[in-house]
């Protein structure tokens, strides 16, 4: 048994490994909004803003590849069985590849689509489809990673996410900054720049992987992989995050179009915003990603006390990180917009709605910190029904409170945080804490 000391350690352990690694991926969108936030138009700016939006879509919402490989992973390693954590990374890689290639052949219809929900300028438009086609062509490199990250989460291993997530985004800071500012390039040197990342990105994390893990690989064959009811459950709870993550990405990409639809000029302060959001949700996802890692292990090890326990433990450390956070927005938040753009107009047009940003860090640690426990559980019903619940309300709210315009898309976008953070405080007695709830 562990006991309460051993599960902080464990916690700070995994967490502030997970932290660096997140933050750098905020510091990245917040390169690639500062660069453009300073070229001579805000259709630049704007442009990113929607490019990045439609990945999310993409992207995001094969999460999965990483989040029901870490709670599957972590499970197996609860178990000591530690064959089966091999055969997990093959499955989600296998998925990867398979998907990636689908997009390939449908990233002309993926394009159209997603323009055609997103009203916006043609000018930004224009642009932004320059962006879209260069960085697709990274979707094998970044679905795989998905997954390279989830087995190292799996394995109580925070440090290898760490390493690749920085060298990957230094590369893609440094990459941006000679195709932007030194080349002359535009939007599509901020694309190529994730792209080449991305597969330096993939190359590291396989030699990391047969660094450490190659003995994992020494039995596995590919009728243990294909195994009928691994790949069901597998592909049941991956189903069940591939649409909450939809779902919720559908709602931030409702909330960028909408600010597309009251102007350019909003489009961009709200861009600009957004990173004030990714920070702080990337800083306390840590402690949710480190939450994943040891309520998995706890689940396989049917150890429903010290599931417990890191629970509590992690709501804790969260909140006060989360309170932290706070106190830094109210002190320097203001000036953070200099860095972002040198344009006065979007700098006092974003002042107003600074107070959205201060309260977030509070009111979302909630939502951000169950999705971590539930993802460890596996417990991925619960996240589907609860981002129903969430969407929903949101939905309703956006067009209630669109006649404050932007008040009204900010308070939209803090009641869908709050309505997950509650719904899954209600569903969690059901779902988390019994032994056979993840099955």
């Amino acid at each position: 048994m562990h006991n309460p000391e051993n599960i902080n350690k464990q916690l700070v352990n995994l967490a502030i490994p997970n932290i660096i690694s997140n933050f750098s991926i905020p510091l990245l969108g917040a390169v690639d909004t500062a660069l453009m936030g300073r070229l001579e138009s805000e259709f630049y700016l704007g442009a990113v803003g929607i490019g990045g939006i439609i990945f999310s879509f993409i992207y995001w919402g094969f999460g999965f590849l990483r989040m029901a490989t870490t709670g599957l992973t972590a499970q197996a390693f609860g178990e000591n069985n530690i064959p089966e954590c091999g055969r997990l990374l093959l499955r989600a890689t296998c998925i990867g590849i398979t998907s990636s290639l689908l997009l390939f052949g449908f990233q002309w219809q993926l394009a159209d689509i997603s323009f055609h929900l997103i009203d916006t300028s043609p000018e930004v438009e224009n642009l932004a489809r320059t962006y879209f086609y260069i960085r697709i062509s990274a979707a094998p490199a970044t679905l795989c990673l998905h997954a390279f990250h989830g087995v190292f989460l799996g394995l109580q291993n925070a440090h290898y996410p760490m390493l690749l997530t920085i060298v990957v985004n230094l590369v893609n800071i440094v990459l941006n900054l000679i195709f932007v500012q030194t080349l002359g390039m535009k939007v599509e040197g901020v694309a190529l720049a994730t792209v080449i990342a991305q597969y330096i990105g993939l190359l590291l994390a396989i030699l990391l992987f047969f660094r450490r893990y190659r003995s994992i690989l020494t039995t596995w064959n590919l009728r243990d992989v294909l195994v009928f009811s691994k790949l069901k459950r597998f592909l049941s709870i991956s189903s069940d995050i591939f649409i909450r993550t939809c779902c919720l990405t559908f709602s931030h990409a409702v909330f960028t179009a909408k600010s597309a639809a009251l102007s350019d000029t909003f489009l961009a302060i709200n861009t600009i915003l957004l990173q004030y959001i990714n920070l702080m949700s990337y800083a306390i996802d840590g402690f949710a990603f480190a939450a994943e890692s040891l309520v998995g292990k706890y689940k396989g090890a049917q150890d429903m006390r010290n599931l417990k326990r890191t629970t509590r433990q992690v709501f804790l450390w969260a909140f006060v990180f989360g309170g932290v956070i706070m106190l830094i927005f109210v002190v320097v938040g203001e000036r953070l917009l200099y860095l972002f753009t040198n344009q006065m107009p979007l700098i006092a047009g974003a002042k107003p709605y600074l107070i959205w940003i201060t309260v977030a860090p509070i009111i979302n640690v909630a939502a951000y910190i169950w999705d971590g426990i539930y993802l460890g559980a596996t417990a991925s019903k619960a996240l589907r029904n609860s981002v129903f619940i969430s969407t929903a309300l949101f939905l309703g709210s956006i067009y209630l409170l669109i006649p404050f315009k932007n008040h009204g898309l900010w308070g939209a976008l803090t009641l869908l945080l709050v309505a997950r953070g509650i719904s899954l405080t209600v569903l969690a007695p059901k779902y988390l804490f019994k032994s056979d709830n993840s099955r």
